[in-house]
């Protein structure tokens, strides 16, 4: 039988970037899994190993948070060599001084720290993990590293040929009076554009309409609006991809969320993806009824808010 699965064990001391790790590789594609008792990690490794090639890249973090079941990895790594499945150790490390000031930080517990201090919970878990990290095929030390450093250390690692670190922009279209975007990174609003909805043949269309986006586009302000959103998304995407962010959500608003926002959303993701960016976009509230416009309103001109 073929076994064509990547199986990555990742392990290391506490506080060297074991979970940080895990999150990186799984933008890679990988399916992760954290703190895995050892006895499992055969027949898991064997179920995925069974799904024709839905799955054929598997991360498992093990660490002495297993407790007392952490005694059985080296038993366990023997029984997936058995049954076939290949398997990488990824072992990550950090000097003495820098995981008691990470500790220090974050004022998280080390799991052998219950009673006694800091610095004598680090050697004893050093001294535990001392056969394990003989077994390693990959020893990351990330005394002196940056997050950024880390995710491309993992890329060159466990990438595939060709494959470039999960980097995607998510553009998203909304209107403010059915609430923000919570998880946007970057907020703009576009209601003081000129607005179709008080023109009376726009009004039932929406931003994906040609019409609405002759309409929308054709200011100065608009313009002058667009060319200065996109020096200005142009200087931030390689900034964000060089400090190793994975994604980045970028929320443009109007009133409703039909119109203005839905054409500068479109326009904008078609500029990132020109750029060479993976990109989505998403339409919020688009298909959302429009309200017609009070008495007395009529088509707006430049220059008038909406």
């Amino acid at each position: 039988m073929d076994h064509s699965i990547r199986l990555v064990i990742v392990t290391g001391m506490s506080g060297a970037g074991k979970t940080q790790a895990l999150k990186f590789l799984e933008d890679l594609g990988f399916f992760c899994v954290d703190n895995l008792p050892p006895s499992l990690m055969p027949k898991l490794a064997e179920l995925f190993d069974q799904t024709e090639g839905k799955v054929n890249r598997l991360a498992l973090g093990l660490d002495i948070r297993g407790g007392r079941f952490f005694k059985e990895i080296i038993g366990a790594l023997r029984q997936t060599e058995q049954i076939g499945v290949a398997y990488q150790i990824l072992f990550m490390d950090a000097s003495d001084e820098v995981l008691v000031r990470r500790y220090k930080e974050s004022r998280h517990r080390h799991p052998l720290a219950e009673q006694g201090r800091l610095l004598e919970a680090i050697r004893k878990e050093r001294k535990l993990l001392q056969e394990l990290r003989g077994l390693a095929r990959h020893i990351i030390d990330t005394s002196a590293m940056k997050p950024s450093d880390l995710r491309r250390e993992l890329q060159d690692l466990f990438g595939q040929e060709g494959e470039e670190p999960g980097f995607r922009v998510n553009v998203v279209s909304f209107g403010f009076k059915h609430g923000a975007v919570m998880d946007a990174d970057l907020v703009f609003d576009v209601r003081f554009l000129p607005n179709p909805h008080y023109v009376e043949n726009l009004r039932r269309l929406t931003g994906e309409d040609a019409p609405v986006q002759e309409y929308v586009m054709k200011w100065n302000t608009t313009q002058e609006f667009f060319r200065l959103l996109t020096d200005l998304i142009g200087f931030l995407l390689p900034q964000y991809v060089s400090e190793g962010k994975s994604q980045l959500t970028i929320a443009i608003g109007c009133t409703g969320g039909r119109h203005r926002s839905v054409c500068i959303a479109r326009k904008l993701a078609d500029w990132i993806r020109d750029k060479g960016y993976a990109v989505s976009v998403e339409h919020r509230d688009m298909r959302l009824q429009p309200e017609a416009p009070a008495d007395g309103d009529g088509a707006q001109t430049e220059g008038e808010q909406a």
